[in-house]
């Protein structure tokens, strides 16, 4: 949740059933999860879709450069960047509640060296953020509380995040909502970043589309691609074997 006065924000919520923890924004629609049993897992289908991004990256390379979620959640991808691979990390969320949330029941860490979480409207941070193109991996998961279409889906939006990339940066973006929805927001985000350097993931049993966004990135072949899932395979236990049947251009 990234939009809106402050005093309009909904209120949060957390839940628990058969050993998953959940958070809410005053509805029934999950916003994040996580196993209490293994809160370092990444426990929902599209929020592991996300990290289909790291394919892009050189293997070597995953640990490397800055971090950044636009969008908090349950601070899952929040915690694997900056806990697994050990990325400097920044999160930016507008509601101060899902923040206390995350670090009272989500395992969030507090401030430090590697991790910064800014209670701040995402558009404005990332316009901000477009000067400095120093981004490395971006994640963007930008709900309301009713989980209608994505609260920042302008094509001035989808420039910042573009030229907030540093070159060989990549973006992941989660859509969820109607078709024509889906459609409009991932034509704008190839007219930002380039058809060529944008693809789409195989969406979940839910509705979850991920599209995957590139600035600069020379694809791989598909050895490199198979060598890089198993190494994120054998590293993490993302199913990265599986993302490479899923991954189509757009």
């Amino acid at each position: 949740m990234n939009r809106g006065a402050v005093n309009d924000l909904p209120i949060v919520t957390v839940s628990e059933h058969a050993g998953v923890r959940y958070l809410h924004l005053n509805t029934p629609w999950v916003q994040g999860a996580m196993r209490l049993s293994k809160p370092e897992a990444i426990e929902l289908e599209y929020v592991r879709r996300m990290l289909a991004s790291l394919l892009w990256r050189p293997s070597d390379e995953l640990g490397c450069g800055q971090a950044v979620q636009l969008g908090l959640g349950a601070a899952a991808l929040t915690r694997f960047t900056h806990a697994c691979l050990g990325m400097p990390t920044t999160a930016v969320e507008l509601n101060p509640a899902v923040i206390r949330a995350c670090r009272m029941c989500f395992r969030l860490p507090p401030d430090g060296e590697r991790l910064t979480v800014l209670c701040r409207d995402a558009g404005v941070w990332i316009a901000q953020a477009r000067r400095r193109s120093s981004i490395h991996l971006l994640h963007v998961d930008l709900y309301d509380h009713e989980a209608a279409a994505p609260v920042l889906d302008t094509p001035s939006f989808y420039a910042s995040c573009y030229e907030a990339l540093a070159l060989g940066g990549v973006m992941a973006v989660n859509l969820f909502g109607r078709l024509s929805s889906f459609e409009r927001s991932a034509q704008r985000i190839a007219e930002a970043f380039g058809r060529e350097q944008t693809w789409r993931v195989q969406p979940t049993k839910e509705g979850n589309t991920v599209v995957i966004a590139t600035r600069g990135v020379a694809v791989p072949d598909r050895v490199e691609l198979k060598a890089r899932a198993h190494f994120i395979q054998g590293q993490w236990g993302l199913p990265a074997g599986q993302w490479l049947q899923m991954i189509r251009p757009l």
